[in-house]
């Protein structure tokens, strides 16, 4: 084994065993218990999360809030400079690639999903709104504002932050591309044993369960998309039968690596998603979104603080717990996932471009999209025949299919429409599960850019499973539910890793300027000698 625990023969060669032998107990031990009773893993993980949503909201909403506050911070302060990597390193992706890449890593197929869904939700009762004032135009503005401030900012800031203590400590500092590396600056070497393997520990385990859940939310809607195409039957059978398959098909595309396989899929996700943008638009009522656009973003700037902070004082309610306080629980589960791949995409940017790309970029083209799509909702509900609520309110996978079909395009264009998001789902889907499998396994190698393919493998296939006996344990409520329980253990090391982050950035401008003091120095020295050897001979 080399310094890092990595073996370098037999069946973990590549990875540390500790690691690979831990997260795949963990994982193999969660699949059993579910599937031994599901009804009896359903009602666990609910009062877990039940606890969690009624005693830590404020937790939760005070961290988001953190995050976001730190990431815009770092951006004007003195650290903005720093590279993530070498001082003349250059990025490693253009541009497009780049922010493809951040959008499908995770995002893509959960905003796909709940895009008409949740406004339509919002639509009907939220605590914003008076009962009076439910499915007015009054109602429908308030709805858009929730919804793109659960997919704004304050998640993108969280991931900003994780994303940046790991490129920073792998490629500026030479450690390990994994979580315990950020830990560094607190317990030096003690990271390579048990303290940096409880680390990543989490950080698989909050991995695994926040892109299940994405996953299971994909497989649900994929399904509905293929019933509505084709007459597949809508069925917890066909959504693993599914999930199992694009499983399949994302381990093949993981093999390929960054560079082929999850790169050109995120670039055709990106393409179908302007294609797919552009359909609802130039066909809709095109005016109105446009306009509602930028209301919306107007809107959400205005609220966004006040939002974050808000904790809903109501005991009673469960309108926080099965809303923001889950859509922060996925986020902070995805913190390892997303923060990791994008460290991996990211190096040689600085941490001021790295954090402007990934706060804005994401966010604006999540406004745009849940605008349209739930915007195009919206006006068919107010202006139009309605119908969207009462089939979301009976199926929420129906929301998109129903909404292209009352846009009222005929037969021809509906059915390609919905063709185009069914592709989407697949795709989406493929690179959420290979994005999730190459962090993984990038935690097991210790930071390796190529772990074994043969983990990657297992890993590929061990997250489908995850998703599968998820819905099997109560299907969207229990993605729901994994999410924000996964989220507390990984959420502390979140926590350590950003003090360590602030540490090392403080101790890195402090040697630049004790440098650059030093260099003054000598060169107002070079400059008296040379003065006085002038004065010299000239006298």
């Amino acid at each position: 084994m080399d310094n890092r625990g990595v073996s370098s023969t037999g069946l973990f060669a590549g990875v540390n065993p500790v690691m690979a032998i831990g997260s795949s107990l963990l994982v193999i031990a969660f699949v059993l218990f579910t599937i031994a009773d599901p009804e009896y893993s359903g009602a666990l993980y609910n009062a877990a999360k039940s606890f969690i949503a009624s005693d830590l909201a404020w937790y939760y909403i005070g961290l988001m809030s953190f995050f976001l506050f730190l990431a815009v911070w770092m951006v004007f302060s003195r650290y903005g400079d720093i590279r993530l990597g070498k001082d003349d390193e250059q990025p490693e992706f253009s541009f497009f690639s780049w922010f493809s890449m951040l959008f499908g890593a995770g995002i893509g197929i959960g905003i796909l999903f709940w895009s008409i869904a949740e406004p339509i939700y919002h639509f009907q009762s939220n605590p914003f709104i008076g009962k009076d004032q439910a499915m007015t135009v009054e109602a429908a503005q308030v709805a858009m504002r929730i919804s793109i401030f659960h997919w704004g900012l304050h998640g993108w800031g969280l991931f900003a932050i994780c994303g940046m203590a790991l490129a920073y400590f792998a490629y500026r500092k030479g450690l390990p591309l994994s979580i315990r590396s950020g830990l560094y600056p607190l317990f030096g070497e003690r990271i390579y044993g048990p303290i940096g393997h409880a680390a990543d520990l989490l950080a698989v385990f909050g991995t695994v369960f926040g892109i299940a859940t994405s996953l299971g939310l994909g497989a649900q809607q994929m399904n509905a998309g293929l019933n509505y195409l084709l007459g597949f039957e809508v069925s917890v059978t066909n959504q693993i039968v599914l999930i199992v398959m694009i499983s399949i098909i994302a381990t093949f595309s993981v093999i390929s690596g960054v560079h082929k396989g999850i790169r050109i899929l995120s670039e055709l996700n990106m393409q179908l998603t302007v294609v797919i943008l552009a359909f609802f638009i130039i066909l809709g009522p095109t005016a109105y979104l446009l306009g509602a656009f930028f209301t919306n973003v107007g809107d959400y700037m205005i609220n966004v603080v006040s939002l974050g902070f808000w904790v809903n004082p109501d005991p009673e309610s469960q309108w926080q717990g099965w809303w923001t306080i889950f859509y922060w629980g996925w986020w902070i589960a995805w913190g390892p996932f997303v923060g990791m791949f994008i460290a991996r995409i990211s190096r040689g940017r600085t941490i001021r471009e790295f954090v402007l790309g990934v706060l804005l970029a994401p966010t604006l083209l999540g406004a745009f999209w849940i605008t349209i799509f739930g915007n195009t909702a919206m006006f068919i509900e107010l202006f139009g025949a309605g119908g969207i609520t009462e089939a979301v309110n009976k199926d929420i996978t129906l929301a998109l299919f129903t909404t292209m079909e009352l846009m009222d395009l005929g037969t021809t264009l509906t059915m390609i429409g919905a063709a185009i998001c069914v592709v989407m789902l697949i795709t989406y889907f493929v690179t959420s599960a290979d994005s999730a499998t190459l962090v993984i396994c990038t935690l097991l190698s210790m930071g390796d850019d190529h772990p074994p393919a043969r983990f990657r493998v297992f890993w590929g296939l061990a997250v489908g499973a995850v998703a599968a006996v998820l819905l099997l344990a109560g299907g969207l409520k229990a993605l729901q539910t994994a999410s924000i329980v996964a989220a507390l253990p990984y959420s502390f090391v979140a926590i350590a890793t950003t003090w360590g982050l602030l540490r090392s950035l403080h101790d890195d401008v402090t040697e630049k300027d004790h440098a650059a003091t030093q260099a003054e120095a000598a060169a107002i020295d070079n400059d008296e000698v040379g003065e006085a050897k002038e004065a010299a001979a000239t006298g």
